[in-house]
């Protein structure tokens, strides 16, 4: 998944201007200091909810959980506004800077602190103390990814998970043997060489400029790091963290086995596996509901955790439903965040195979909903899950790394050069952050 952000100073100017904007209306909304002061009563004729997400697959199960949700509270509607990934930030940048942000939406880790720090996010942890929410019970990792200034703004919705997606009938008919779990990153060099015929226009594998879906994964299997664990160096320029990111640039220049940037920048890389085209694909925990929308690639499809580089390690992010803090519904909101984290509606989301929860114990409960496919390989893969890399803001550098590396996908300039710029900007905007600037 990408971003289409702006350029950076773009960027920095929106948020600025943003905080200018939200920051004066908090100070006067009565639903800050919840500590001290009461929540609004429930509105007293009907309220809609606008509710933000952005993957359509995952609608059937939202749908079905606002439907309970509005079951249990006829006079609170809920509206979804799906907007693709690629348009989703700019759109809640854009309506957050105007004040009109949706009420609830969905928030990822890499962006939270860009947000958090903003002042667009309501502080959670009053609300969730009064109303006796178990914090406990959610991932640890993801709880603590949203908490800022040691205040949680964000519910934990789920946890991401990956694992290498294979097309069986491509691999029985070039009579490639099946991937295992103990696969090798040589492994996967081989099988897509073997894979890749040119006159049936088959590939191996997608490698896309996607970092989630690319880099992310095998960065820190080559022991690097996109950023320091104390969040203020840029490990883009190190030999290791090269030596991750060009794993994917030679399966598009090298071995010639994936298709070209261009190919996968107009077909999105899962649609270029579902359609057959490819025969491995690097996917997420939320990639299984709509292979299945599918029903070719819900017959073809296998899955084996993720091959090994000299570790098993990878970036995981993690979503969490978070509510404008200048919402005009706010107790109205919160009895709906209350509700997506319940233990009910997470048994929805697992259930139906749509995601793993962050609400723990619902492993089982997402295998079972997968019963055609082997995801327990995805559930085994989560010890190995390390931090997203995210800063203050995020998107500042975040952007500049897939637009940069795109010419090293496209073969203008080596991985090495590529990053050695990445590293250049990603300290400056760093820098900047410490500054407050």
């Amino acid at each position: 998944m990408q971003i289409e952000d702006k350029e950076p100073a773009r960027l920095m100017d929106l948020l600025h201007t943003c905080r200018a904007a939200i920051r004066p209306a908090l100070a006067t909304a009565a639903f800050v200091g919840l500590g001290t002061i009461a929540m609004p009563a429930f509105a007293d004729s009907d309220v809609t909810l606008s509710y933000a997400m952005w993957d359509q697959a995952q609608m059937p199960a939202m749908q079905q959980i606002i439907s309970e949700f509005h079951q249990a509270h006829p006079n609170i509607n809920v509206k979804i506004q799906l907007t693709p990934w690629s348009d989703y930030w700019t759109k809640l940048r854009t309506a957050a800077t105007g004040g009109s942000a949706p009420d609830v939406f969905w928030m990822t880790v890499a962006y939270f602190k860009y947000y958090a720090g903003g002042g667009v996010l309501m502080q959670l942890d009053d609300l969730a103390k009064n109303d006796g929410i178990d914090m406990s019970v959610y991932v640890p990792a993801i709880t603590q990814a949203y908490q800022y200034d040691g205040k949680t703004f964000g519910i934990p919705k789920d946890v991401n998970s990956f694992g290498l997606f294979y097309n069986k009938n491509l691999f029985k008919a070039e009579g490639v043997s099946l991937p295992t779990n103990a696969w090798t990153w040589d492994d996967v060099v081989s099988a897509a060489k073997k894979l890749t015929d040119p006159t049936k226009g088959t590939y191996g594998i997608v490698a896309a400029d996607a970092d989630e879906l690319t880099w992310y994964l095998t960065v820190p299997q080559a022991g690097g790091a996109v950023i320091s664990a104390d969040g203020k160096k840029s490990g883009y320029d190190a030999a290791n963290t090269i030596k991750g990111v060009q794993f994917w640039v030679d399966m598009v220049n090298k071995y010639h086995v994936s298709p070209n940037l261009q190919q996968t920048t107009d077909t999105d890389p899962l649609s270029l596996f579902t359609s057959g085209k490819v025969a491995m694909y690097y996917g997420g925990s939320w990639d299984p509901v709509a292979i299945a929308q599918v029903p070719d690639a819900k017959a073809f499809t296998g899955v084996v955790r993720m091959p090994k580089g000299d570790t098993s390690k990878f970036y995981s992010n993690g979503l969490a439903n978070a509510i404008y803090a200048n919402t005009p519904h706010p107790q109205e909101a919160w009895e709906f965040v209350k509700f997506l984290s319940s233990k009910r509606a997470n048994e929805i989301q697992s259930t139906t195979g749509t995601v793993i929860p962050a609400y723990q114990g619902q492993a089982d409960n997402y295998i079972k909903g997968l019963s055609w496919l082997d995801a327990k390989v995805l559930i085994d893969q989560l010890p190995d899950a390390v931090p997203f890399p995210s800063s203050e803001n995020t998107p500042v550098w975040r952007q500049f790394a897939t637009k940069e590396l795109a010419s090293a996908w496209a073969g203008n300039e080596t991985v090495a050069e590529a990053a050695k710029k990445i590293a250049d900007h990603m300290n400056a905007a760093l820098a900047n952050e410490r500054q407050g600037q």
